[in-house]
């Protein structure tokens, strides 16, 4: 394994914890103990997940992840003490693709980085895109290329995390089709989904956002009260 994990918590017993864990898997590991210091590094190194530490002395967890949103992609993992539902809700819709309470199992995070790198990978392992026909689908004025692995709204381009572009995806290839939250998340998630699931919800929320979808009337992602999702 060549990949470069970023761990940033203020706690340094924990996350040298995490760093021996890591490495021992044959991760690269950069550690940090502010948001200050990570931010320099995640502009200069190439990363390919961050596990990110909610309350640091200086950036919180939520605007590290906001700043990290605003030009990368890769998988983000949240670290918390905190264990309200609205958090995590906030965690992400800022852009999370994870998110862990304290105390956890080592072993567990480990488990948790294997599976975001290997959808990071699913989703954006884009090769031979010219000798293979593209796969699309423009809806009154949404256009996304699965081969690419680009969205465009009204001819500008959309930045999408890998998971924001799975569940539009899917939506789109179910086109007309309601699709409950259960089958999104196992889709996408590929794990079986638990009852009072919010994660579904957060991401259809921000890629909503993204869409400049107004609240009560949106255009393209549509919600069936007690049943799912649709695009029309």
């Amino acid at each position: 394994m060549n990949e470069h994990i970023l761990i940033v918590d203020d706690e340094k017993e924990i996350a040298d914890l995490l760093e021996v864990y890591l490495r021992n898997d044959g991760y690269r590991v950069h550690k940090f103990y502010n948001g200050t210091d990570a931010l320099q590094c995640i502009d200069s190194t190439r990363l390919d997940l961050a596990i990110l530490d909610l309350m640091l002395p200086d950036i919180d967890g939520f605007q590290l992840c906001q700043k990290i949103r605003e030009k990368y992609f890769f998988p983000i993992i949240m670290l918390t003490a905190k264990v309200e539902a609205g958090d995590k809700i906030m965690g992400l819709t800022m852009g999370a693709d994870d998110y862990i309470t304290k105390p956890f199992n080592s072993l567990e995070v480990v488990a948790r980085v294997k599976t975001q790198l290997r959808r990071y990978t699913r989703y954006n392992n884009v090769q031979n895109v010219e000798a293979v026909p593209a796969k699309e689908y423009d809806i009154k004025g949404l256009l996304i290329n699965k081969d690419m692995h680009k969205c465009w709204l009204f001819g500008q381009e959309i930045s999408l995390t890998p998971i924001e572009f799975a569940l539009l995806w899917y939506l789109c290839e179910h086109q007309g089709k309601v699709v409950s939250s259960e089958e999104l998340f196992e889709a996408v998630w590929a794990e079986k989904y638990l009852d009072n699931n919010n994660t579904v919800m957060a991401h259809i929320g921000r890629l909503r956002e993204k869409l400049k979808e107004p609240v009560k009337n949106p255009k393209f992602i549509k919600t069936v009260w007690g049943v799912g999702y649709t695009i029309e």
